[in-house]
């Protein structure tokens, strides 16, 4: 079974206005229809209340909602089959684990996911031998009795006390004489002596007299029955096992748990931490597999390495109705651009890694320029999708009255209106008549609903336009939108901010401004209040009102003199 191909998302740009969204959705419906299945409508950024009613009209879902697609750890990082290993275990359970699964690293986590540290197998190894123990603490293992008895798959003859604590043991094979034996078990601390020896009775017999920690009986041997109620008044422990002497001594130093080697000086990356700031974190770095956790749980959930980091998988999009990375969906500039429908000017920041298919057609909407595709390949939406298409039309050129509007406009706005079987002034009234943003919304989100980033020479500025049925609602609100217009050019870093309100009926226009510097001596629009602009016959902010900014603008610098 093949697996499912990546979505290409078709996406607006941010703040989505009416042709953002429904071009999105006429352009994913154009693209499966001609065998580009995997084709999503989405949109940055809340659907407005004159697009919510188009979609209830329409009996059409809402598009996805894409917030930021900038890759972050958690769509990267190893999530699947990835194996850990808990403080408890031993080298020889974490190392078989590594050569199973061919890991340089591996994450040991706690019960409850929690991790704890990242060892390599360089560090491991150092349970074996680990440094400083060359010579005379070479025969020193940190281990418990019952992990001897484990790694060992051996049983106990007779069970003494403290079989799970964890304490440093002193190794003693029981090779030499018996009384070169005895001499050396004296040597050492009972309670943390081990007596390795096979079948000699002799020294088995020492051991218990010692009151040895555990005596190992290797080979397969068995204690006699003598020797194991005096190792059960004595309390030592026996352990039977059927390796050699040899292969028993080196078992047990494989019987060490990894958390006496774990270290909290690791690299770790939340599940949000964005690629790029790992990117940078980890240049340096020496380690070879990085954690992820949750942000709140702590608890792994994956991990990533460098090679992850490479070149990561990149959402697939196609721009409609923009045609700038400033106004597009975050991330936008390091996901894989297909394609871009528009109607807007170009603005030189847009660069993809390909050729791509680029479409920027001078009418008024870019919904238009959707309707066209349908009619170049003999095809028909579906009525409901139509619908959309009609009101981006209508909305962008607010019903053919805009300067914006060309015959291609009207001509497929009646195709359209024909499909979906629309009466368009009906349609284009309610249209209007829906969800006054002043009358409905914080000023905040006015504002912020139909906002437009640009960049212009040294100046960063943006523009939003509402479109109200009279200005009525503005005049009760204006002092606070122009407050609410600077905190917005601040919070955004911009030079230039103005608020562009748009009455249908009269197809007129008031502006509001603020800026970093006073401009009031080069904006030539009669002045009607404090920071506040009359802009007769002005409707098209692409058209009419940013063509005249720009130039403006351009008489003077962002600062003032004295900055």
């Amino acid at each position: 079974m093949s697996e499912p191909e990546d979505p290409i998302y078709v996406i607006g740009h941010r703040n989505p206005d009416t042709d953002a969204i429904c071009s999105a959705i006429g352009y994913a419906d154009y693209l499966r229809q001609t065998g580009v299945s995997n084709a999503i409508p989405a949109c940055c950024g809340a659907v407005n209340p004159r697009t919510a009613w188009v979609l209830r009209q329409a009996g059409l879902d809402e598009p996805r909602l894409l917030g930021d697609l900038r890759p972050r750890a958690a769509s990267l990082c190893q999530q699947k089959d990835l194996v850990v290993a808990h403080p408890e275990e031993t080298f020889l359970e974490v190392y078989q684990k590594m050569r199973t699964h061919g890991y340089r690293s591996i994450p040991v986590v706690d019960h409850e996911g929690r991790i704890m540290g990242m060892p390599t197998l360089l560090d491991i190894l150092e349970l074996l031998l680990p440094v400083g123990e060359m010579r005379a603490g070479a025969r020193t293992v940190k281990t418990s009795v019952q992990n001897i008895v484990d790694i060992l798959e051996g049983r106990y003859a007779n069970r003494g006390t403290t079989l799970h604590e964890e304490r440093d043991h002193s190794l003693l094979v029981g090779a030499s004489s018996v009384e070169t034996v005895g001499h050396r078990m004296r040597q050492f601390s009972p309670d943390r002596l081990i007596v390795i020896t096979g079948d000699r009775p002799p020294v088995q017999e020492l051991a218990v007299a010692a009151r040895a920690h555990c005596l190992i009986i290797t080979g397969g041997f068995e204690p006699d029955l003598e020797l194991l109620g005096k190792a059960r008044e004595a309390g030592v422990s026996i352990i039977c096992c059927a390796q050699d002497t040899a292969s028993t001594t080196q078992l047990i130093r494989c019987s060490r748990q990894v958390a006496g080697i774990l270290d909290a000086d690791f690299l770790a990356f939340t599940e949000d931490t964005l690629v790029s700031e790992i990117v940078k974190s980890v240049r340096e770095s020496s380690q070879v597999l990085f954690p992820v956790v949750g942000k709140t749980s702590g608890k792994l959930i994956g991990a990533l390495s460098k090679s992850d980091l490479i070149d990561p998988k990149r959402p697939k999009l196609i721009l409609v109705d923009h045609n700038e990375f400033s106004q597009a969906v975050p991330g936008a500039d390091e996901s894989t651009i297909l394609s871009v429908v528009d109607h807007h000017r170009l603005s030189g920041d847009l660069v993809s890694r390909d050729p791509i298919r680029f479409i920027n057609e001078p009418v008024g909407s870019t919904s238009t320029i959707v309707g066209t595709f349908y009619r170049q390949q003999q095809l028909e939406p579906p009525p409901a999708v139509a619908t959309c298409l009609c009101a981006g039309i209508i909305s962008d050129t607010l019903h053919l009255t805009s300067p914006t509007k060309t015959v291609v406009d009207e001509e497929i706005l009646h195709w359209l209106a024909e499909i979906a079987q629309l009466d368009l002034r009906s349609f284009s009234n309610e249209f209007f008549a829906t969800g006054s943003l002043l009358k409905n919304y914080p000023s905040r989100d006015a504002i912020e609903s139909d906002r437009k980033e640009f960049t212009e020479g040294p100046w960063r500025l943006s523009i939003s336009q509402i479109e109200e049925l009279g200005l009525d609602e503005f005049w009760k609100r204006e002092d606070e939108l122009l407050a609410m217009l600077e905190d917005v050019r601040k919070r955004h870093g911009l030079h230039f901010s103005c608020l562009m309100v748009t009455d249908i009926n009269k197809n007129n226009s008031v502006m509001l401004t603020t800026a970093s510097r006073p401009i009031d001596d080069v904006i030539e629009y009669p002045r009607i209040g404090r920071q506040l602009y009359k802009l007769d016959g002005v409707v098209s902010r692409k058209k009419q009102l940013f063509p005249y900014l720009s130039r403006i603008l351009s008489k003077v610098s962002p600062e003032t003199d004295s900055d």
